[in-house]
């Protein structure tokens, strides 16, 4: 049997594949100033929740982000592996950390209320200063996430600098700006360095990393996994269903599909393997069901919380509006997986976890602070409070079931403070370069430019309104998802706002739904090949082939990619995301429940029996037709269904009669697959795991 991948191989696995670079192993004493440094910033930000500063916001970003930049030098290596244990940090690394610290307090040292009043006219030793953190913001960038994110941001500087020697006729030339002018608008205003992204990092992101931090020293992370096992019991579809429902509980734990993915195949791998699930379609399904956590409630990815800050809006609206395409999405992965169950025969693989309500009963308590996010949401209590009384309460019961442990549970939670504000790191680094990106695009107005060139591209296809909504959707969904491979979710999320938000503004798209198709896509792009990289990291716990693994996990999540467009093609999808009255939000749920059916069909290639790739063929253009969600199309699409589904039945009617007319009805049908199997060779129970 597979043993289980080990903690210290998960991290590795983890590390390795993850949007975010590995973070270092450092020696006791250089991690005890880390553990330190990192618990003072979550110190600080609990009490910007409770006794803001009078200053205003922007002063506590000027300290948050002079505090916690230094920590990413120290945390994060120049290079991306290092041979060496313990991988300390480099003179050179101590150095920047010590700039990085005085030029991020500087307008704070240098009296925060005289640098505001040099807004557009900056001394020299402000431009100095301003230009050293931005060449540490890129260089911490590149640390913990890639070249990529900091060479587009060099390339948008470029543009505001250069922007003025471009030819007049040209759309995106502008007049220019000098580079004291680009030093102020991104250190000296509320569009650069402490602009929105920032601002959604340091008072809501750390806050909802600290959360989970707190969740996973309590053992909540165990517990659902453990309540998800015996939830099912003993079926051959146990164990798929089991993997999706623990990704999905995993997710509010962890908060990065890659991490849930790794740390779920470290668990149910055996089990699917067990099972009878090829490595590849087993790694598919822990990649799908990792990511699915970024986009389910209540926890969603860090974008979610900028939408909410674009858009003026509260973040349980956003939950809301996430809802109906969360409950979509997993029905896509069941749908295929209950397919696959069947195709490969799976067997019922027993796993000894207890009662299902004696463990909700002894451990049911974690749900308990998940519930208050929600609740004290929609008593308007603000994100960053309600996360922190969830927070308090997730202690609270741990502290109660580990009440002979005080010293135990006491370390423990203060340490989860400190992982917090160290996992934030890499989205800190960033929000501060996306603020490059949006304070270029305000000052140029390239956002527009770009908008109207994506739209007049449809146009130079039809004029038709309709057509150019589609084209423009279609040509939308590929950039973000090319975006996507390059930069991680939160980037592309952002950049995609500023650049095609106002392509589908100008086509008539109302801003909830732009939001939310811009944040499925910028999602779907990490399980999109061919850089799917929490494929990859399932593919590494399973043994699978990289690519395969990549496609089957593009199958489970098939639908994903088709439900965001019809938020934006049609008013009635807008029910989609809750915007609309209870009767026509219970018919679009059905409607498109049975569009993911038939996807479901197509990807997994099963009804009642495997299925005919004509067959097969024909539920494309039925999953299609309902997804456009107006009565014609769906009537086409109904029709298109029936008539798949009758000849299904028609062929696997005469499948079987030829089988009983053959050999005896064991052996392959003509087109070469297996019949179904109702219970697995020898029908004995499996021994427990």
């Amino acid at each position: 049997m597979t043993k289980p991948v080990k903690g210290d191989e998960v991290s590795d696995i983890v590390a390795e594949h993850d949007e975010e670079r590995p973070a270092r192993r450092l020696s006791r004493g250089p991690d005890l100033l880390v553990y330190l440094a990192a618990l003072a910033v979550a110190l600080l930000v609990l009490k910007q929740v409770f006794f803001p500063y009078s200053k205003g916001n922007q002063f506590y970003l000027v300290i948050f982000l002079g505090c916690t930049l230094p920590l990413v030098f120290l945390c994060y290596r120049p290079l991306a592996r290092s041979r060496r244990s313990p991988d300390n940090p480099w003179l050179l690394d101590w150095a920047l950390s010590v700039v990085a610290l005085v030029v991020g307090l500087y307008p704070v040292l240098s009296g925060y209320d005289d640098f505001l009043d040099r807004q557009g006219q900056l001394s020299t030793l402000d431009i100095v200063a301003g230009a050293l953190l931005l060449l540490l913001i890129l260089e911490a960038t590149r640390r913990t996430t890639g070249w990529v994110l900091p060479v587009v941001c060099l390339l948008f500087l470029a543009y505001a600098y250069y922007g003025g020697y471009l030819p007049p006729d040209w759309g995106i030339a502008h007049a220019g700006v000098d580079f004291s002018q680009i030093i102020n608008a991104l250190y000296n205003d509320a569009s650069g360095f402490f602009g929105t992204p920032l601002d959604v990092a340091a008072s809501y992101i750390v806050l909802f990393t600290i959360y989970g931090a707190v969740l996973e020293a309590s053992g909540a992370g165990r517990f659902f996994v453990d309540i998800s096992f015996a939830a099912f019991r003993r079926s051959r579809t146990a164990p798929g269903r089991t993997t999706v429902l623990s990704g999905f509980l995993l997710g509010t734990v962890s908060g990065s599909g890659t991490a849930t993915a790794v740390s779920l195949g470290s668990i149910t791998w055996p089990i699917l393997k067990r099972a009878g699930y090829p490595k590849e379609h087993a790694g598919g399904l822990l990649a799908a069901s990792g990511i699915g956590a970024i986009l389910s409630p209540p926890t969603l990815g860090a974008a979610a919380f900028i939408i909410a800050e674009y858009l003026q809006t509260s973040y349980l609206t956003v939950l809301i509006w996430a809802s109906v395409p969360t409950l979509l999405y997993y029905l896509g992965i069941v749908f295929a997986m209950e397919a696959d169950a069947r195709r490969f025969h799976a067997k019922p693989v027993d796993v000894e976890r207890g009662d299902p309500w004696r463990l909700l009963l002894r451990g049911g308590y974690h749900f308990l602070s998940l519930a208050i996010i929600v609740v004290f949401l929609a008593l308007d209590i603000p994100p960053f409070a309600a996360v922190v009384y969830a927070t308090g309460v997730a202690a609270l019961f741990a502290l109660i079931a580990r009440r002979r442990d005080l010293r135990g549970w006491a370390v423990d939670m203060v340490g989860a403070l400190s992982r917090g504000v160290r996992g934030a790191l890499p989205v800190i680094a960033v929000c501060a370069a996306a603020g490059v990106i949006t304070s270029t695009i305000t000052k140029t107005g390239l956002g527009l430019e770009l908008a109207d060139a994506l739209v007049d591209v449809a146009r130079a296809v039809t004029d038709n309104a309709t057509v150019v909504l589609v084209l423009t959707v279609l040509l939308s969904a590929v950039a973000v998802g090319v975006l996507g491979l390059a930069v991680p979710v939160t980037a592309s999320f952002i950049i995609a706002w500023v650049v095609i938000a106002p392509a589908l503004e100008t086509l008539g798209v109302a801003p909830a739904e732009r939001a939310m198709f811009i944040f499925y896509y910028a999602v779907l792009s990490e399980v999109t090949p061919p850089t799917a990289l929490a494929a990859v990291a399932a593919a590494a716990i399973t043994g699978g082939r990289v690519m395969k693994t990549m496609w089957q996990c593009w199958k489970y999540t098939l639908p994903a990619f088709l439900v965001p467009i019809a938020f934006v093609l049609t008013d009635n999808g807008a029910a989609l995301l809750l915007q609309s009255g209870a009767v026509t939000v219970v018919w679009v749920l059905a409607v498109s429940a049975l569009a993911v059916a038939a996807l479901g069909v197509v990807t997994g290639g099963w009804l009642f029996g495997p299925v005919h790739p004509v067959v097969r063929v024909l539920f494309v253009p039925a999953a299609v037709c309902l997804l456009y969600l107006e009565p014609g199309p769906i009537v086409a699409g109904l029709a298109f269904g029936v008539a798949a589904t009758a000849a299904h039945l028609v062929i696997r009617r005469r499948r079987h009669e030829t089988t009983a007319d053959g050999a005896g009805g064991g052996g392959p049908d003509r087109d070469g697959l297996r019949r179904e199997a109702t219970e697995p060779a020898g029908g004995g129970r499996e021994p427990g795991v």
